[in-house]
C-alpha cells in the first residue's frame, strides 16, 4: 500500500532554507505544497524553481492550509520559538531550525507544549545526524570507543551581519545561542553523559552588531570527558566548526559530514546512512518520526538539557565587563 503524501510549508527561503528544499527534493513521499519568506517576489521566484504551489510572506497563511501536515522553519533565530508554538497549535507537526529558542523559558514552553498536544516537534541538531559523527556515535554505542576530549572550533569571518551564502542579514546571528548550542548538544549526546560543569568567555562587544565576536568554552560531562570550544566570528581563515574526537582507542577530526583520523587520512562514512548530506538525513528523520508516530531524535524534549547550559552560559557572561 503506497503511503500518503506528507505536505510540508517551509518557513525562511534563506541559505538554510534552501539547504532544506534540496534535501527534501532526494525523499519520497514529501510534497513542499507552501513556501513563506519575507520579500514576495524573491519568494514566488524560489517556489516556481522548486515547484511549490504557494507563496506567502506570513506564516498564518501557511498554518491555514489544512492540507499541510507540517512545518519546517528556517526563520531568524528570534522568532523560532513562537512560531512553532504556532505550528503547534495550528496542529502541525514542527521542525525549528537550531536554536529552538534563545531564552531557556521560550524553550522549556516549548517543550510543555509539544509533550500537551502529542504532535512531533523537532529542533535542527544537525550534528546528530552528520554521518561523520554518526560514525563516531556507532563506535562509542558498541563500546569501542570512548571520548576523553573534544576539541571544537567553530570558526567565521562576520564582521558585517550576512548569511551563510555572504547576502545581507535582516537580523543578528549569536555564537552562544546559535553556534555553541550544536557543540553543547553534541558533546552530551556522543558522551551518553550529561554535562555537569560549564564555563565560559568572551571577547569585546561589537559596536554595531552588540554581540561578541569571540568566545570560549569549557564542558565537563558526568562521565569525566572534557570539551574545549573557541568560537570566533573574526577568523579570517577556513570557515566552518571542525571537531577533534580525542578518545582511548583513536582520533577522529568531523569536518561537517566528512572524518579523518587524527592523522588526516580519511574515512569512508559513505555506507553510515542512506545519504551524505546531514539536512537531508535530519529531514528523513523528521519525516520518519511522523509516520512512525515516534518522538524523533533530536526531539525539542531531548535537546532541552542543551538549553539549561546555554542559560546557565549566558548568566556568567552577563557578569563580564563589557557586556551589553
Amino acid at each position: 500500500m503506497t503511503e500518503r503524501t506528507l505536505k510540508v510549508a517551509l518557513a525562511g527561503a534563506g541559505a538554510f532554507g534552501i539547504k532544506h528544499l534540496d534535501g527534501i527534493a532526494r525523499i519520497d513521499g514529501v510534497e513542499v505544497v507552501s513556501l513563506v519568506s519575507r520579500d514576495i517576489e524573491k519568494t514566488r521566484e524560489t517556489a516556481r524553481k522548486y515547484g511549490i504551489g504557494h507563496a506567502a510572506t506570513e506564516l498564518d497563511e501557511a498554518l491555514a492550509l489544512p492540507e499541510v501536515d507540517a512545518v519546517i522553519l528556517c526563520t531568524p533565530t528570534q522568532m523560532h520559538a513562537s512560531q512553532a508554538m504556532a505550528c503547534l497549535r495550528a496542529g502541525k507537526h514542527v521542525q525549528v531550525e537550531i536554536p529552538m529558542a534563545d531564552r531557556l523559558a521560550d524553550a522549556e514552553a516549548l517543550v510543555a507544549l509539544a509533550r500537551e498536544t502529542g504532535k512531533v516537534a523537532m529542533c535542527g541538531h544537525t550534528r546528530r545526524f552528520n554521518p561523520s559523527h554518526q560514525y563516531v556515535h556507532q563506535r562509542i554505542e558498541r563500546d569501542e570507543f570512548h571520548i576523553q576530549q573534544m576539541d571544537v572550533q567553530t570558526y567565521f569571518f562576520r564582521r558585517t551581519n550576512m548569511n551563510a551564502l555572504g547576502q545581507p542579514r535582516s537580523w543578528t546571528d549569536h555564537l552562544l545561542w546559535h553556534h555553541a548550542a550544536h557543540t553543547v548538544d553534541l558533546f552530551a549526546y556522543q558522551c551518553g553523559s550529561p554535562i555537569v560543569r560549564a564555563n565560559a568567555l568572551q571577547g569585546p562587544i561589537h559596536p554595531e552588531l552588540g554581540i561578541a565576536m569571540d568566545m570560549s568554552i569549557q564542558l565537563l560531562a558526568a562521565n569525566g570527558a572534557l570539551c574545549t570550544l573557541s568560537l570566533s566570528f573574526n577568523n579570517d581563515g577556513p570557515l566552518g566548526t571542525f571537531f577533534r574526537y580525542i578518545g582511548d582507542t583513536a582520533t577522529y577530526i568531523a569536518r561537517y559530514d566528512d572524518l579523518y583520523t587524527g592523522r588526516e587520512e580519511p574515512i569512508d562514512v559513505s555506507q553510515v546512512d542512506v545519504s551524505m548530506n546531514g539536512i537531508e538525513l535530519q529531514d528523513r528523520e523528521f519525516f520518519a518520526a511522523i509516520r512512525e508516530g515516534r518522538e524523533p531524535n533530536a526531539s525539542v524534549a531531548q535537546v532541552l538539557p542543551c538549553y539549561r547550559v546555554l542559560h546557565d552560559l549566558e548568566q556568567q557572561l552577563s557578569g563580564q565587563t563589557g557586556r551589553t
